[in-house]
């Protein structure tokens, strides 16, 4: 019993921060500059990162994908398949289990560390709102950009793609453009964004939580961060398997 009500408890403090969450975002004063400064630190500091492995992604599904299709002798069919399998699933993905790892711990050590040095209690003291400049700000932030960093990450994995079916197939640039486009659809496109954009906010809002809420010295520290990158990735796959059964209830 005492498991089910610490869980249940859990839940519910849950619950009070992302309702607080919404009730702040729409509240003014508005931290434009501080959302401006986190976008920088979520998506440009995790551009290269992200840039190396888009490209990997890419040039190495095609390098598995081949084998396969050679088989059937269905080969010409590369592009289209490389082209669904990124916009649909791995670009999204990739970009959010990265960023989970990235900017998920980051942001939990670094509210846990002002958490446990009474950082956040001061400026409360201040007057100023720690809530709204610390949690609101970086949800906003890893919202805008996830869905951004996913779209560069489909770009930069059909690139990779193409060196292969290039060096494989002789394709030119622009058959393999062609191809691309022929086979994704405007649904396709906007699963990706709706993925990356509930992924942004899980990996935000769960960051958030665990840094706002941790406790005990540098030991809870290292504890927020740990369950930030943990608990994100696991939403992240629920979110996935929830968002795929939607998008083919559409197809429908």
């Amino acid at each position: 019993m005492k498991k089910v009500s610490r869980i249940l408890i859990e839940l519910a403090q849950i619950h009070r921060f992302v309702m607080q969450f919404f009730r702040e975002l729409v509240l003014p004063p508005y931290e434009v500059k501080e959302i401006i400064r986190q976008c920088y630190e979520v998506g440009w500091k995790s551009l290269p990162l992200i840039s190396l492995t888009g490209f990997i992604t890419g040039l190495v599904f095609t390098n598995q994908s081949r084998p396969s299709l050679a088989e059937f002798g269905a080969t010409s069919w590369l592009p289209a398949l490389i082209s669904i399998a990124i916009i649909r699933a791995l670009a999204p993905l990739v970009t959010a289990l990265i960023a989970s790892g990235k900017v998920g711990s980051q942001i939990g050590a670094e509210l846990g560390s002002m958490k446990v040095t009474e950082q956040i209690d001061a400026m409360e003291v201040s007057g100023t709102n720690p809530f709204k400049f610390l949690v609101v700000s970086r949800v906003v932030a890893t919202t805008i950009t996830i869905p951004i960093l996913s779209c560069y990450t489909a770009c930069v994995g059909l690139l990779g793609a193409f060196l292969s079916v290039n060096q494989f197939e002789a394709t030119s640039f622009t058959v393999y453009v062609n191809q691309v486009f022929e086979a994704v659809s405007y649904l396709d496109v906007f699963s990706l964004v709706l993925k990356a954009v509930v992924f942004g906010f899980t990996i935000g809002i769960v960051g958030c939580y665990q840094g706002y809420n941790s406790s005990k010295g540098t030991e809870g520290v290292g504890k927020a961060a740990n369950w930030a990158v943990v608990m994100s990735m696991f939403l992240i796959f629920v979110e996935e398997i929830l968002i795929v059964q939607i998008i083919q209830a559409m197809r429908a």
